[in-house]
């Protein structure tokens, strides 16, 4: 249970992924030779540890000072070894084009705090949330279950924009698909706005009820995205290896749940 609560993983997926990552180190003929000094840490211990940065978000320092290295050393591990996770989930997930295929898809823009940048200027600053962040589309299936994370776009674009900009409107043109009002122009079903001086029919209050029913489980799903720490509680890395570490964090969370 400690290892679930801090890796997101449970027992038996965190062995299977260890496993996976066996064998990618024998493919590329990495594996230790068992000469010399064992490692502080094995490979299940290094991989607890990149999983721990990556669902509690904490600091290298201070996970360090927990295993008994120093911050160094820890980001060494974290570096390697993520790129040996990417590695392994390679298969995981499937194309946007794939997803809405014979699927009804719901839709909906999260946002990932990235923290005060000065480089960044006011690009990345969302007056809606009034912090530097940027922004994400997440698609899930009509249970809740994540099936796609879009890459990330300026925290300042509404949805509709962002939409455009990571690449996902073409296809979700031809898809059938259930968001939010942000997305009336972009071909989702939405539900009905009230005009000015005008009362929506029975029907249409029916409908609107039954779209934020709906909507409801893509809400659920970013949740759940958002367990892990790093998207939620302040992406502190360098801001150029965020689209990376969303794809990684998005194919674990596809593996948990598989």
């Amino acid at each position: 249970m400690w290892l679930q609560y801090m890796t997101g993983l449970g027992e038996r997926k965190l062995e299977e992924l260890v496993e996976m990552i066996h064998d990618v180190l024998a493919e590329q003929q990495k594996l230790p030779s068992g000469k010399g000094r064992p490692p502080v840490l094995d490979l299940a211990g290094q991989v607890i540890v990149t999983l721990v940065l990556l669902r509690r978000n904490a600091t290298e320092q201070e996970l360090g000072e927990w295993v008994g290295l120093s911050q160094q050393r820890v980001s060494d591990i974290k570096t390697s070894t993520e790129a040996l996770i990417a590695q392994a989930l390679e298969g995981i997930g499937l194309s946007l084009e794939e997803l809405t295929a014979g699927r009804t898809l719901v839709v909906d823009g999260t946002y990932v705090p990235t923290g005060n940048r000065k480089a960044t200027g006011k690009g990345n600053y969302s007056g809606k949330r009034h912090r530097q962040c940027v922004n994400i589309q997440v698609a899930c299936n009509l249970s809740g279950r994540l099936l796609a994370v879009s890459a990330p776009v300026a925290g300042a674009r509404h949805d509709a924009a962002a939409l455009k900009l990571c690449g996902w409107a073409d296809t979700l043109a031809q898809a059938n698909w259930v968001a939010d009002s942000a997305y009336s122009a972009a071909g989702a079903i939405t539900p009905v706005k009230r005009l000015p001086r005008c009362q929506l029919a029975d029907s249409q209050k029916l409908f609107n009820h039954d779209i934020s029913h709906i909507r409801a489980v893509v809400e659920r799903c970013n949740a759940h995205l958002k367990n892990w720490k790093i998207l939620a509680t302040g992406y502190r890395r360098k801001l150029k290896n965020l689209p990376a570490v969303i794809t990684l964090v998005t194919k674990l969370e596809l593996y948990r749940l598989a």
